[in-house]
């Protein structure tokens, strides 16, 4: 019997250790060999490709994947025509947004967009920039830059464009944010024919929860505990739950079991407070999903 597949587009590059990571946490595990663009994958209905992020979304488009993931700042400098699936707010190093940003060196004069009139800018976002100085009604020269682009700035054009996520690369190099021009977060997208399959359409919505459920225990952990019953409202005020605490009768009529959700970095501090709240037997676990 002919196994179906859902053929998808895994991004190569900068996201692509982090996506690996998170589809591990959703329980789909990719194994990526040094030298082939087909990584393996545990789900035998998922057929995977490495592909940058920069040409995914047009691929989807087209139909060579059913679903890719991929920056939202791709889809919108390609002009692509996908389904969005869903938002997976993650990056290379971490869970913020990155942003593309206008910079110049520090000692420019150069306050604003409407400054660069007659200008020179580089940037690897050369579809989207240019759309931004056409909406501000700037005529500037935008190049397409090939790398290194930061190096550029002040010695080969008066500008760039540049992603960033901290910032502290851009400071390394001198440079100073004039504005803003997109936020970005990486997208699950499908390729709408595929969208209208009944099977691709479930297999793509069942990466969704999962993929967004990995995303959602990300810095959290689960806690259980036995705690006297008439020291219930004290320790309710110590946990401040995801939800309301899940509470179950012990066969001692007097102690009850708590399970609850909170975040990680607040555990070292709650912990304390329970036990001298009265409670025993706790254990702290961690998690792979939530799914809300």
């Amino acid at each position: 019997m002919t196994v179906k597949k859902l053929r998808l587009g895994f991004p190569k590059g900068s996201l692509q250790e982090s996506t690996i990571e998170l589809f591990k946490k959703a329980g789909i595990r990719i194994n990526v060999s040094s030298r082939s663009y087909f990584p393996t994958c545990s789900d035998e209905e998922i057929e995977v490709m490495l592909v940058r992020s920069q040409e995914m979304a047009k691929y989807v488009q087209d139909g060579v994947f059913d679903a890719g993931l991929t920056g939202f700042d791709w889809i919108c400098e390609t002009n692509a025509k996908v389904k969005e699936v869903c938002e997976l707010r993650y990056a290379k190093s971490g869970f913020r947004p990155v942003r593309w940003v206008l910079a110049v060196p520090e000692a420019s004069k150069i306050k604003s967009v409407k400054d660069l009139q007659g200008k020179r800018i580089a940037t690897e976002l050369l579809n989207y920039t240019k759309k931004y100085f056409a909406k501000n009604k700037v005529k500037a020269n935008i190049e397409f830059s090939w790398g290194a682009t930061e190096a550029k700035a002040g010695k080969l054009v008066d500008a760039i464009v540049e992603l960033t996520e901290t910032g502290s690369s851009l400071r390394a190099n001198h440079l100073r944010i004039v504005e803003e021009i997109l936020t970005s977060t990486t997208r699950l997208i499908a390729n709408n024919s595929s969208w209208k399959d009944s099977w691709k359409r479930e297999k793509i919505e069942n990466l969704a929860i999962l993929l967004q459920g990995a995303l959602n225990a990300e810095g959290m952990v689960g806690l259980k505990m036995n705690i006297p019953f008439k020291k219930l409202p004290e320790v309710e005020k110590i946990l401040p739950a995801l939800r309301k605490p899940t509470i179950s009768n012990l066969s001692d009529g007097n102690w009850i079991a708590l399970e609850v959700i909170i975040e990680e970095n607040i555990v070292k501090r709650v912990i304390p407070a329970l036990k001298r709240a009265g409670a025993e037997g706790i254990i702290e676990y961690p998690l792979n999903k939530i799914i809300y």
